[in-house]
């Protein structure tokens, strides 16, 4: 069979060019499936915290073990059908062009003037009320999506994909999936989601803040503020409600120079986030492709560093 290695550059030079494979069964919906339908039996036959550790578990072991399983059954029938089967389970789990595309979307409705449109468009990739953003505020928006997801869509399952392969990449997909299914802090998954809110901070640790070198490195690339990056992450990254989320919307504000967070509405109701960043330059539209920019260059730089540790692990234990 094809080296993880290959296959995990194979997977994402097809989300380069193809985006997300929208028409395949997405593995992500069906674990989003599979988590709902396990709640309601787990909440009857056990304490709430219990069950939502039990389904966690449950959930992830499934996306493990039935990518292991299928990836091994089609190398039975042939290697190359194994390597098919493999790349296309990586590519399922990065998002770096469709996050591109969304974030291209909203640019070039505010570049026609057209601020409704731009609303919608970033409404997509925020879970914020979108109706009255102002233009500036869609910008924020449209920064801090890409550059919160630039961990959760891209670096994080890459990182699990170099080191454990597809079965790694679909484990951290199911982990992420949990968190987003149950993860909240309310009535209902305070207790039930606290396995999966957990789960997804460990999963996001450590490549959230191998992540924000990456970034201050592209920004450097890039002629941006690749000191600055790093010191803001070092400032503001914990100032977040998050523990991984700040670092690289930190990192982000200061390669840029701008300020994130502040006042938001979340289903009608006002919260603060905290303010990362200092305001050298106000949010303007270019600032949507930049961070683009520093998404894509943070990726590369991730492929090349995950994949040495890779190297470096295999070859201490040879």
């Amino acid at each position: 069979m094809m080296r993880v290695e290959l296959q995990v550059l194979a997977a994402l030079a097809l989300d380069y060019l193809f985006g997300d494979p929208r028409w395949l069964p997405h593995p992500v919906r069906l674990l989003g499936r599979l988590a709902s339908s396990l709640e309601a039996p787990a909440r009857r036959l056990f304490p709430a915290r219990a069950a939502g550790a039990i389904v966690a578990l449950t959930v992830i072991s499934a996306a493990a073990l039935s990518t292991r399983i299928l990836v091994g059954a089609a190398s039975v029938v042939h290697p190359l059908a194994g390597d098919l089967l493999a790349v296309l389970v990586l590519w399922t789990t990065f998002a770096a062009r469709d996050l591109a595309v969304h974030a291209a979307a909203v640019h070039q409705a505010l570049g026609r003037g057209d601020l409704d449109e731009a609303r919608r468009c970033v409404g997509r990739m925020v879970g914020r009320d979108t109706d009255a953003l102002d233009e500036p505020g869609v910008i924020r928006a449209t920064v801090e999506s890409v550059a919160e997801n630039t961990v959760d869509g891209v670096t994080a399952p890459l990182f699990f994909a170099c080191l454990f392969g597809p079965c790694g990449a679909m484990a951290y997909k199911a982990i992420n999936t949990l968190d987003s299914t149950f993860g909240y802090k309310n009535e209902r998954y305070l207790l039930f989601g606290w396995a999966s809110a957990r789960l997804d901070d460990v999963a996001n640790f450590l490549p959230a803040r191998l992540t924000v070198p990456l970034v201050a490195l592209a920004a450097a690339a890039l002629g941006l503020r690749p000191w600055a990056a790093l010191r803001i992450c070092r400032r503001d990254g914990h100032k977040h409600p998050s523990p991984n989320s700040g670092m690289t919307e930190a990192a982000v504000a200061g390669a840029l120079g701008v300020q994130l967070g502040g006042p938001v509405s979340y289903a009608g109701r006002s919260a603060d986030k905290p303010t990362l960043g200092d305001a050298l330059v106000p949010l303007q539209r270019r600032h949507i492709p930049a961070t683009v920019r520093l998404m894509v260059g943070a990726t590369a730089g991730a492929a090349a560093l995950f994949l040495l540790i890779r190297w470096s692990v295999l070859h201490a234990w040879a």
